[in-house]
């Protein structure tokens, strides 16, 4: 697995204020961290990491290519920009491993059996619903 740096400059964080439980102090301090990664027009990462972080279906990517992460699990500054980044690290860790090569399989000779077996049956059951043979 390819190790990856990310500059500071690369990373956008905003705090904004946390929703949920928390009396009065989640009114007047913004705990929550919105952490902006742009994949697409980042130089750190390689070609091939940057195609497949930018394949992966997932709702925190943007279609301009940027990851937008909110972490607003702790009630602390420090807390939530740690959880950011570490999610932005196993979000771009996920994406250096190379996918796994697919291996084609072919069915075994009792699966082909019992696909033809049923065939019969199925076969034996429409026959069955024909109007020929009656008087």
């Amino acid at each position: 697995m390819a190790t990856v740096r990310i500059p500071e400059d690369e990373i956008v964080e905003r705090f904004i204020r946390a929703s949920g439980p928390g009396g009065q102090n989640v009114n007047k301090v913004a705990t929550a961290v919105e952490l902006r990664f742009d994949i697409a027009r980042s130089p750190s990462l390689g070609e091939a990491v940057r195609e497949r972080l930018l394949a992966r279906r997932d709702r925190r990517v943007t279609d301009e290519g940027v990851l937008v992460i909110t972490a607003r699990r702790f009630r602390t500054q420090d807390r939530n920009r740690e959880d950011a980044r570490q999610r932005l690290h196993d979000f771009i860790a996920k994406g250096t491993e190379p996918p796994k090569p697919r291996i084609p399989t072919r069915p075994g000779r009792a699966a082909k059996e019992r696909r033809l077996k049923e065939k019969r049956v199925r076969s034996q059951i429409k026959r069955g619903r024909s109007t020929t043979g009656w008087e």
